[in-house]
């Protein structure tokens, strides 16, 4: 019997996956933080043989060559992918034996990438799931815009093409196993769902319910702002990565994190927006760590600034620090751990701000303060606040100067997004209230007028 392990990366909203049989596993998309993969084959007692890619990766830096130089496993990547280190290359049709009966075999998938690949595992000569990468995924596809702009029409319907190719080809029992689709901003749209297979994918994902130029034509109009991060992944992944660093960093003591402050570099509070809100240090951001720490940290912050963490818990830190690594923010430049009383100098006050909801956002007189809706433009598209200002919050800190005067009231969809961009505007000497409530209340708000597209 196989068995197939999905390891999740919330923050990231990928999976990677271990499968294999009673002695010996394959490994596809590994995270960097090769650990956690080391001890769930541990647990099943499987020795690693081989390690895959579908592609290389644009949201998150692969644990892949490093997971292969420990283990000894064979390093199996796409022989389309140009990269400067010693691999397998692998092409269409290309196969592997993982364990008794059971095969892998290389599908070539272009579309996410040029050089995408899914790969079917096989047991006794049966198809029993496919790793898809970002090709066909939990009703929709990887998003075919993260190479060359000039290249995303034809990779996205190259993206038809093989999603269809692993539909026509493979029994609907077939588990579909994507690394994409739950959250992550590779995915041209948000997953449905946990699991899946051809068969349900056949009856409900565009790529395989609506013909190419439809397809195309969708798929194109929906696809939004990339991660800033994101151009720099791939040229690690080309590279080749080096190995992770996970232990603490040095410790920053409060005139540390002033002088830090003081040259410009990023001093960011782990803690959630409301013990934040509460108290700070003054010219602190805000990303939780219970947050998506690791796409937003990385989108927002200039590549390269150094940054400080604060954080309530060595625990947390830690956390933290291991999110950080797989965007390919390495090293804490300083750390602290408390709360703002550690990390405040002697005769200093913690700032602070409001917090407040939609309700009480409605009872204001509108004229003495500005609304600024941060969400990404497809959620702003389906009804904002009349009158409020619109700045994606990966936007925010470059774009502080076009905020209106006035006191700014800062909200998302939900709360997390409109908490890190309160703290920005918050370092910036603006006055802020920080709606930490979900945007359904502001339409059964008396007083708040929704308006759409549509008028």
């Amino acid at each position: 019997m196989f068995f197939v392990e999905a390891i999740e990366l919330e923050g990231l909203g990928n999976r990677s996956y271990l499968a294999g049989g009673r002695r010996t596993a394959v490994v596809v998309d590994p995270p960097r933080d090769i650990d956690r993969v080391l001890a769930a084959a541990a647990r099943r007692g499987v020795a690693i043989t081989h390690v895959v890619e579908t592609h290389i990766h644009n949201d998150y830096v692969t644990g892949g060559l490093e997971l292969a130089r420990i283990t000894g496993a064979a390093y199996l990547v796409p022989a389309g992918a140009h990269v400067s280190f010693a691999r397998t290359a692998v092409s269409d049709g290309d196969t592997a034996v993982i364990d008794a009966e059971l095969v892998l075999a290389a599908v070539a998938t272009p579309g996410h990438t040029p050089h995408h690949t899914a790969y079917v595992l096989s047991e006794a000569g049966r198809p029993v799931a496919a790793f898809t990468g970002g090709s066909l995924l939990i009703g929709t596809v990887g998003r075919p815009d993260l190479v060359e702009p000039r290249l995303t029409e034809q990779l996205a319907r190259a993206q038809h093409a093989s999603a269809r190719r692993l539909a026509d080809s493979l029994p609907d029992e077939t588990e579909v196993l994507p690394t994409h689709g739950f959250g992550s901003f590779c995915s041209s749209a948000q997953a449905d769902g946990e699991a899946t297979t051809i068969g349900k994918e056949k009856a409900a994902n565009p790529a395989l319910t609506v013909e190419v130029d439809a397809f195309v034509a969708e798929l194109l109009a929906g696809l939004e702002d990339v991660p800033a991060y994101y151009a720099h992944m791939s040229p690690v992944n080309t590279a080749g990565p080096a190995p992770v660093n996970l232990t603490a960093p040095a410790v920053a003591d409060p005139h540390d994190i002033a002088a830090r402050l003081a040259a410009g570099e990023w001093v960011v509070d782990l803690r959630n927006r409301i013990a934040f809100a509460e108290g700070h240090v003054a010219g602190s951001f805000n990303f939780e760590a219970d947050g998506k720490l690791a796409t937003y940290l990385a989108w927002l912050i200039p590549w390269g600034k150094p940054v400080t963490l604060l954080a309530e818990s060595a625990e947390q830190l830690a956390a933290a620090q291991r999110e950080l690594v797989r965007v390919g923010i390495d090293r804490p430049a300083a750390a602290a751990t408390g709360g703002p009383e550690d990390w405040l100098r002697a005769g200093e006050s913690a700032a602070s701000f409001p917090r407040a909801t939609f309700a009480e956002l409605a009872g204001l007189d509108r004229g003495r303060i500005v609304v600024l809706d941060v969400r990404r433009s497809s959620e702003r598209a389906e009804g904002w606040i009349e009158g409020s200002v619109h700045i994606p919050v990966h936007q925010v800190h470059r774009r502080i100067d076009e905020v209106p005067d006035g006191t700014v009231w800062v909200h998302c969809a939900g709360g997390m997004r409109a908490g890190i961009a309160a703290s920005l505007l918050d370092a910036a000497g603006r006055d802020v209230v920080a709606v930490d409530d979900g945007f359904g209340a502001a339409a059964a708000a008396a007083g708040l007028a929704i308006v759409t597209e549509e008028g």
